[in-house]
């Protein structure tokens, strides 16, 4: 109470002059130590969105689907039948930079904790990870410790993780990025929401007790890495899954009562947030005795308690009288239970702690009067030019060396490091291009998705962004299911700086034109920035996770090939866009060009064309055409089903080089029985859609392509699969920095 309250200290806490004046004039006088602390992360970037609140206002966020958009802790939506479906992502980037196992293990925690916060019990965990070149020093110690972290964490959890993105580029050299998302299952009737209104109802903390562990979290994660970025291992949570699943389970059974008025997870900036952001919803005040908080720790300070990180912990409102029958449910399940501060009609946080009142503040000073910035920005040209390339490599042998590659190379060694099958609804296990989980006693699937090609954001910011969205659309139609919405986790540099913050601008702008013309609305999401390290930031990375319905999962579709004699169809037209491909970048050792151009309408009109092949039983075997282009998608189905192709060139673009390995977007292949074929064609062209015939699946294992030879199946899986489990073990990994 008497720290004296110095620039030096404004500093610290990551406030400009400019806000410490601002927070002054609205409470009327200094503030106090732990008054600081809690506009500190109130109106960190991480909390506040004070450079983005102004560019998410435009994206599309309703349908008559969707139940609950952008705001609580989770978005929901109607999946017919009183089920709805809740889901988010965000990020756990620095902490997992600084501390990979327990960053991403608290990443995967924090995600559940949002989903089951609305009343919903988590049924998949998907994540989006990024780290820097495999030959980095740190990249292997990171590969392994976010791995294990988000393995140990969701499989104790006993949720399954089900698919994802890891991707490599020196850009994350410094800055790793860990996207966790969480999709969960709840009765539309059953949808629990933080908003506490009332006064005089008791405000109770459930859950783990409160320690040092994670303070000032939010505030670094709104801030740039530096030389000394491992000093902040101490701003790092600590996970315990077990007790998360413990929490899990009671907060389920208080919710099968009436006693809730509004609950909510204790996230970034624990205590703080929860109760700001609880009586700012409602409308009104709440009044905490931090003397009731149960604690881990001797001589904890309120700045300490407030501004604590600790996991396992949740924040509620019961109804008045209620109180003995929740406590009853949580001693049941072996967890801590308080009542811990009351509502009030008085708007007002007001904070105690033995015997004194440590911080009095309007409720809406923390979160509407929160900063709100219009920065500067310049969307710079995006990259352009026409791509000249060299063909004197063997398009088989580039094939090859492209699937050796570590953006390309196969996954299984990340994913069977997780349970991908406990709860036994998973229907399509990861290596598709959605998961697909069942509605658990239906035939329903919920079919899921991350996705963002950084390479392309980085060439053209708007065009780079609306593909994330478009691959994500592809991705959920390619196994048959209908796109219903998204949640995005927009990870980018310093929005202080002019050219990052047009990156921001210019990919809120074409996530915004894509979901509107997809019908795929924003339904919640995550702003990661200034994710830089001595002034060098990531590749702009708007990760998108996206979710959708399938009426039937007996009408999936997958990769795999599964007949011979099958028809392979390619559906959209290829050009032979090779800017920004990974063909260049694998074979040629460039990263330049144009990204590919997204066509919106032909995107639809593709993608409901598929979806309805596979709906009516006429197809299923799909894939989406994206990073590698036509001959990796080919060359990845004839691997999963483990069967041969014979295919050749087809249509306007001759050269080898391009067609096979040109990016263009809205593109599937499809394995058909040969009866329907033309059928398939004829339909396609009679609705507008360009439509190839390329081949056929036959017996022999090979992959056979007219005037280019041929490769056996065998030759290319040992170079698809070995990749990353001879990286992994190549030499020891470090268990600690």
């Amino acid at each position: 109470m008497t720290t004296k309250i110095t620039p030096e200290l404004v500093k610290e806490h990551g406030l400009s002059a400019e806000e410490y004046s601002r927070i002054k004039g609205l409470i009327g006088r200094e503030p106090t130590l732990v008054e600081l602390g809690i506009f500190s992360v109130m109106w960190s970037e991480h909390c506040s969105y004070k450079s983005t609140r102004a560019h998410l206002a435009k994206l599309p966020t309703k349908a008559p689907w969707v139940i609950q958009g952008p705001g609580e802790n989770a978005g929901v939506i109607d999946i017919g039948d009183g089920d709805a479906c809740i889901f988010k992502m965000e990020s756990h980037n620095h902490p997992s930079f600084i501390e990979p196992y327990q960053g991403a293990a608290t990443g995967v925690g924090g995600i559940m904790r949002d989903v089951f916060t609305m009343g919903a019990r988590p049924i998949a965990m998907m994540n989006a990870l990024r780290f820097g070149e495999p030959e980095h020093p740190k990249t292997r110690h990171l590969v392994d410790g976010v791995v294990r972290g988000i393995g140990g964490y969701g499989n104790c959890m006993g949720v399954p993780t089900v698919g994802g993105e890891v991707n490599f580029h020196r850009s994350y050299n410094d800055n790793i990025l860990v996207n966790a998302m969480c999709v969960g299952l709840a009765r539309t009737n059953r949808i629990f929401k933080s908003a506490a209104k009332g006064a005089g109802n008791p405000v109770v903390y459930i859950g783990s007790k409160t320690g040092r562990d994670g303070i000032h979290g939010a505030t670094m994660a709104s801030a740039e890495f530096s030389e000394d970025s491992q000093e902040k291992r101490p701003t790092v949570q600590v996970g315990d899954p077990f007790t998360e699943k413990l929490l899990l389970e009671a907060c389920l059974e208080l919710m099968e009562t009436d006693a809730i008025v509004a609950i909510q997870d204790m996230g970034a900036a624990g205590l703080t947030s929860s109760s700001a952001e609880m009586g700012d919803k409602g409308g009104s005040g709440i009044e905490l005795d931090l003397d009731k908080v149960p604690q881990r720790e001797a001589d904890m300070t309120a700045y300490e308690m407030m501004l604590s990180e600790s996991q396992e912990r949740m924040l509620a409102v019961l109804k008045p009288g209620r109180e003995a029958e929740a406590a009853r449910i949580f001693k049941k399940w072996e967890l801590d239970f308080a009542v811990i501060g009351i509502t009030t009609d008085t708007k007002r946080l007001v904070v105690k702690h033995k015997g004194q009142v440590v911080a009095d503040m309007p409720i809406t000073a923390l979160s509407d009067e929160a900063p709100k910035y219009q920065r500067p920005y310049e969307k710079r040209a995006p990259a352009n030019g026409k791509v000249e390339y060299a063909s004197g490599k063997p398009i088989l042998e580039s094939l090859k060396t492209i699937l050796a590659s570590p953006d390309m190379a196969s996954r299984r060694w990340v994913w069977e490091q997780y349970d991908h099958t406990v709860m036994a609804d998973t229907v399509q296990i990861p290596g598709g291009d959605a998961a697909v989980v069942r509605v658990h006693g239906s035939n329903k699937g919920l079919a899921i998705t991350t996705d963002v090609t950084p390479r392309y954001c980085k060439a053209d910011p708007y065009e780079g962004a609306k593909q994330a969205v478009a691959e994500a659309w592809r991705n959920i139609t390619a196994v048959g299911a209908r796109p219903l919405a998204i949640t995005d986790n927009l990870n980018y540099g310093n929005p202080e700086k002019p050219e990052t913050m047009g990156e921001i601008v210019a990919g809120v702008d074409g996530i915004g034109d894509a979901c509107r013309a997809l019908d795929f609305p924003v339904i919640g999401g995550n702003c990661s920035l200034y994710n830089e390290t001595n002034g060098e930031g990531i590749l702009p990375t708007p990760a998108i996770g996206g979710v959708g319905l399938m009426a039937d999962v007996n009408r999936m579709a997958t990769i795999a090939l599964k007949r011979e004699g099958d028809a392979i169809i390619v559906i959209g037209e290829t050009r032979g866009h090779l800017g920004q491909s990974i063909y260049l970048r694998e074979i040629e050792g460039r990263e330049d060009g144009a990204c590919p151009p997204v066509d919106l309408v032909s995107e639809r009109k593709n993608g409901d064309f598929v979806r309805i092949l596979i709906e009516t039983g006429r197809c299923d075997t799909a894939h989406d055409v994206s990073d590698g282009g036509l001959l990796v998608s080919l060359a990845e189905m004839a691997l999963a089903g483990n069967l041969g192709l014979e295919i050749g060139i087809a249509g306007e673009t001759t050269e080898s080089v391009p067609f096979f390995f040109g990016e263009d977007q809205a593109r599937y292949v499809i394995a058909v029985a040969a009866e329907h074929t033309q059928d398939i064609i004829d339909e396609a062209r009679d609705r507008g859609i360009f439509v190839t015939a390329l081949g056929k699946t036959h017996a022999a294992e090979t992959l056979r392509v007219t005037n280019e030879g041929e490769i056996a199946l065998s030759e290319l899986r040992s170079a698809h699969e070995s990749w990353f489990p001879d990286y992994m073990a190549s030499e020891e990994v470090p268990v600690t920095n």
